[in-house]
Order: structure tokens, then C-alpha cells, then sequence
């Protein structure tokens, strides 16, 4: 995993706090967040899309923001309008703005071969990911070298997924990945926390049956999946030497879910919950602002207000194309545009495969070690934002950063409320 260790330099630094999407580097660096669009009506699911549309076969928003919707010929637009106008209205858009594409494949076809290749393909040293591709109407398989193209492309033949149906692709493997400050009390999420020799980024402030609490990464504790009672420190132990939390729950990692490949474990969120000490310390809603986004600031000017949270779906409402932030303790304020969702994503250097992830990838740095645990959201205008999902991976370059959609962390860690 790439958290942030911590080495008795980085303690000596005193006031500097970092917070990270994953326990990665402790340098700082900024990440980038959108603050300019509106968000409305939730885009309904794909498996809703799929019983209320004939013949749907996918939806995304391209590089302009248009929508569009795979429909296999033959089949009439009007149903998809209607399925989507209430999304396309809060976005200021109108049903004729849908551009048809001709779907190859039914969304029920690609679900149920993206289940077969998951087992088959993640089973496989040097595969990354498989993806039912909004963008492509078929199956994409991310694989980290040419030499695992064939063995993935025997593995899909062998489970009975036409090879038209498939595409393979080079992938940067995904590692599990801190917004410098001073002592930040109550503590606001995208601030760094110290745990036992590592850093990682305040995800979110929560609250379950009373208790006060914040969300941060499974790997952002001593042993990722299962509870040991992790202590927490805010910046640093050696700055701020009073414990602030401990870690109270972290589902262990399965080998029997459905899909999860022979010889890994997996669950649907990288993300854990720690408990305040002191209720007091928590700024309930709110997430750190600095002066901008990817501008490269650590330093807080304000704060974000957490004012409604995404669908409780496994996988999230969101479509691709679709434009998300980040704030965390390596790269600050970053922001992404969402390029696959519900991916099955095998973590390098482990046995885990975390399911039904989202990715979103830059031209821009946006995740580096420490950012892990970082909250995901969208703006909603202003200071207001839509809480969306947990950080926890990216990529080498640091231009694409992986999330926990918050359906799948709600279904692993219960009815959290976040604001």
C-alpha cells in the first residue's frame, strides 16, 4: 500500500499537517475541485435505466458535458428522454441534447460478462481492473503490461465473453495513496491525521447511533480490514500529543463475496471509522477550503458544508463525465472528471480487489501519497457540496485518483450521517 510513513523528519516539522487520500508521501501537494456546476436530480441508476429503456446499453456525458445514451437499433429514444428528464432539467438541459449512440450489447449482457471476467481476469498476475464501460458499450479490462493481454484475453474467451465484447487495455496499476496545517480544532475533513508511523486525510466527519466520529481509509489503520483500536493524532502526535480517536469499525475482507476472484479477498469500500474521544473535536458538515483548486495552496481560508450526500446505490449516481473534488493533506483542493464507475479494481502489491470503485483522471496531479481517506463531492454552488464517496488509490503519475462510492461505504459501515 502507499501510505505515508512517518520518520522523525517529518515529525521535527512541526506545525506543518498534511492530510492524504491514501497513506502515501507526507510532502504536500495541491489537489484541484471544480466549484462552477449545479447539481439537481440524481441520475438514475444504470440497472433503473436499464428496466425503464428498451434496449440501453449505457450513458455517459462527453468531454462538452453532452449526454449521451447507447440504444441498441431499432429502438426509440422517447423512453430514455423520459427516464432521464428530471436529470437533464436540473442540469439545464433538454431531451433533445441526448445523442443516441448504437449500442452493440444490452447493459444486462455487459453486467453479467463483467461478472464472469472479473474472477477470471483479477485472477491473473499484471491485471488491473474490469470495467462494464459506459463509454464503449463493452467490457474493458485494464492490464498493467502487453505480456497479460493474451492470458486475459484466453480467460474471457474460456468463460464464454465473445471477444468483440472485450477490450484490453495498458492501465497504470492502482496503489493505495495527506492539507498541511497547523492543530485544526474542531477538526475539519482534507486535514492530516497521524496514526502509528503513517499519515493519512481526515475523510469526512460522521455520526452513527450518536457516536462522533470520522471516516478515513481501511488502509489508514494498523492492519487494513478488522478493528484493533488504531490511535489517532491530529496534526502529528509529536505536535499535538493528545489522541483525538480510535478506530472502531473495519469490515475484514472476504474471500466469499460474489465476484471476488479465487485467491483474493475483497469488500466494496476501502473505509473505516474512527471515534472521537472528545465529541467537541468535530466540525460536523465541514470540509477544509483552501484559496483554490489545483493551484498547489495547503493553507485553509475556509471551509466547504457538506449539504447532501449521493444515492445510497452500490456504485453511486453519478454518470461518467460527470466532474468531482478532493481535498487532502498531500495535494490539497483537487478535482477530476469521473472516467469509469463500479470497476472492479485489483490493489497492487496485495491480495485485495476493492468492487464497483470510481475512477477519475486529470491532466493534472490531483492524488499523491496521504491523500488516502480524503472525502469526495461535488460542488453544489457556493461553499455547499454533495458528499459523493471515500479516496483511497491512484495511480503512479498521480493523474487519476480511485474512490469508494458512499452507497457502497454506507453498506459496509451503516447509515452514517454526514451532515
Amino acid at each position: 500500500m502507499t501510505r505515508s510513513r512517518l520518520f522523525p523528519a517529518a515529525l521535527a516539522a512541526g506545525a506543518v499537517l498534511i492530510v492524504a487520500a491514501c497513506q502515501e508521501s507526507s510532502a504536500p501537494t495541491a489537489p484541484s475541485l471544480r466549484t462552477g456546476s449545479v447539481q439537481g436530480a440524481d441520475l438514475p441508476s444504470a440497472a433503473d435505466l436499464n428496466r425503464q429503456v428498451p434496449g440501453f446499453g449505457g450513458f455517459f456525458l462527453d468531454a462538452s458535458g453532452a449526454p449521451n445514451v447507447y440504444l441498441s437499433q431499432g429502438t426509440s429514444r422517447a423512453p430514455a428522454e423520459r427516464a432521464l428528464a428530471a436529470y437533464l432539467n436540473a442540469k439545464g438541459l433538454s431531451a433533445a441534447s441526448v445523442h443516441v449512440l448504437q449500442a452493440r450489447y444490452s447493459w444486462q449482457q455487459l453486467e453479467r460478462w463483467q461478472a464472469a471476467a472479473t474472477p477470471a481476469a483479477l485472477a491473473l498476475s499484471g491485471a488491473v481492473f474490469v470495467d462494464n464501460d459506459e463509454t464503449t458499450n463493452r467490457v474493458v479490462i485494464g492490464v498493467e503490461n502487453l505480456d497479460a493481454m493474451g492470458a486475459v484475453r484466453s480467460a474471457t474467451a474460456a468463460v464464454g465473453i465473445p471477444d468483440d465484447a472485450v477490450i484490453v487495455k495498458q492501465s497504470d496499476p492502482i496503489v493505495q495513496m495527506d492539507l498541511q496545517t497547523d492543530v485544526v480544532r474542531p477538526v475539519l475533513a482534507g486535514v492530516q491525521i497521524n496514526f502509528p508511523g503513517f499519515l493519512c486525510s481526515v475523510g469526512y466527519n460522521a455520526t452513527l447511533g450518536g457516536q462522533a466520529s470520522f471516516i478515513t481509509a481501511s488502509h489508514c489503520t494498523n492492519t487494513q480490514g478488522g478493528v484493533e483500536s488504531t490511535p489517532y493524532w491530529q496534526p502529528l502526535q509529536s505536535v499535538a500529543p493528545t489522541q483525538i480517536a480510535t478506530e472502531v469499525d473495519d469490515p475484514v475482507y472476504s474471500r466469499s463475496l460474489s465476484g471476488c476472484p479465487h485467491g483474493r479477498k475483497c469488500r466494496y469500500s476501502d473505509a473505516s471509522r474512527a471515534a472521537y474521544i472528545n465529541a467537541g473535536d468535530m466540525a460536523f458538515g465541514k470540509i477544509a477550503q483552501t484559496s483554490g483548486p489545483n493551484n498547489g495552496s495547503l493553507t485553509i481560508t475556509g471551509s466547504f458544508s457538506i449539504t447532501s450526500d449521493d444515492c445510497g446505490t452500490t456504485g453511486g449516481c453519478l454518470a461518467v463525465g460527470a466532474t468531482v473534488n478532493k481535498v487532502g493533506r498531500t495535494t490539497g483542493w483537487t478535482q477530476g472528471t469521473i472516467s469509469n464507475t463500479c470497476v472492479n479494481t485489483g490493489v497492487s502489491g496485495t491480495n485485495i480487489v476493492q468492487l464497483c470503485q470510481t475512477f477519475v483522471t486529470s491532466s493534472n496531479t490531483i492524488v499523491l501519497g496521504g491523500d488516502s481517506g480524503s472525502g469526495v463531492w461535488q460542488s453544489t454552488g457556493g461553499s455547499t457540496v454533495k458528499l459523493v464517496g471515500s479516496l483511497w488509490g491512484g495511480n503512479g503519475s498521480g493523474t487519476q485518483f480511485v474512490y469508494s462510492p458512499l452507497g457502497n461505504v454506507f453498506r459496509e459501515l451503516g447509515p452514517l450521517s454526514t451532515h
